[in-house]
Parts: structure tokens; C-alpha cells; sequence
């Protein structure tokens, strides 16, 4: 978790774990109108029923479509790219980014983009994966898996920040 309030007793997980992680996805404080509806139902004592959308079976068979979802040649370079330019940002017109950068990410980041990217094109109702698709998950897939140097945490620099640049930069196909 992310408590900074009470971290007793939690301490952060190293690198090779943290990579194992699909996605990190930032999730902030709700609205006043969102909070004020969690205190009415948190103080009335009712639960609203909560109804299951699908069966697990269903989620087995949708996890078998989307390996299924098409990833062109052109879109796994894309992809390659993208993860090379969290290693190598130099070879992508990127030297700027070379001493922000502490660790790239790895392989495991390249087949979650690819997954991810599936996904998102099965949730936006097509069979192949496009660029702007890499692009929508992207910051979520990465995020968590790119180190930062001193200096770039000393000057705010966020991995997110990096991400939009790599993204900016590397060549869509």
C-alpha cells in the first residue's frame, strides 16, 4: 500500500517484485458529491446489494479473447521502443533523460504493455491493438517500473513525466 501515514510494519517492496505488477494504477480522494455519499451510506448502516456482472467462467472466456486480440508486427516495435527508450533514452533523441533515469524498465514491462494494450483494445470493442491503445496504458504499465536518479527527484521529476516524453518522442507507427 501506499499509507504515508502509518507505515509500521509495511516497508516497500523491492524492485524484482514490484515489477511483477501489472499495472499501478493512481487513484486520488473522491469529489465532495462522492464523499459525501460514502458518509450516508458508511453512517446509515445500509449496504446496497452488490449484484455480480460476471460469472467466473465469463472471466476465463473473456481472458481467452483478449490473447486472442490481434498485435501487429509494427505494434510489438512500438512497444520495444518504448521500453528500450526507458534504458537507452539516448538512442531516441532523449539524452536529457539519460541522467534522470536510474533503471529502464524490463522485459516483464514489454509483455505487460503488450497485454495491457490487448485489453484495452477488447474494452474499446476491437480485435487488434492500435497505437493509441499502447499509448492509454502505457503511463499505467510503466509507472512503477522505471527508477529514478537523485537528481531527478530532487528537481520533481516524475516517472509519468518521463513516460510523456519517451511517448512524445519515439516514432508511432
Amino acid at each position: 500500500t501506499q499509507n504515508p501515514i502509518e507505515q509500521e510494519g509495511t516497508y516497500p517492496l523491492p524492485e524484482a517484485q514490484v515489477d511483477r505488477f501489472l499495472l499501478k494504477v493512481i487513484i486520488g480522494y473522491p469529489t465532495k458529491e462522492e464523499e459525501k455519499i460514502i458518509i450516508r451510506q458508511n453512517i446509515s448502516g445500509e449496504r446496497k446489494k452488490v449484484m455480480p456482472l460476471l460469472h467466473p467462467s465469463e472471466i476465463t472466456e473473456v481472458q481467452k479473447i483478449v490473447q486472442k486480440i490481434y498485435l501487429d508486427e509494427k505494434i510489438e516495435r512500438y512497444i520495444v521502443d518504448i521500453v528500450f527508450a526507458t534504458r537507452n533514452p539516448q538512442d531516441y533523441g532523449l539524452k536529457d533523460l539519460a541522467g534522470m533515469i536510474s533503471f529502464g524498465a524490463s522485459p516483464r514491462a514489454s509483455i505487460g504493455l503488450a497485454r495491457a494494450s490487448r485489453a484495452y483494445a477488447f474494452l474499446r470493442g476491437r480485435g487488434y491493438v492500435i497505437p493509441e491503445d499502447v499509448r492509454a496504458v502505457c503511463h499505467d504499465v510503466l509507472r512503477h517500473r522505471i527508477g529514478l536518479t537523485y537528481e531527478a527527484e530532487a528537481n520533481n521529476i516524475t516517472t509519468d513525466q518521463i513516460i510523456s516524453e519517451i511517448l512524445d518522442k519515439v516514432e508511432v507507427p
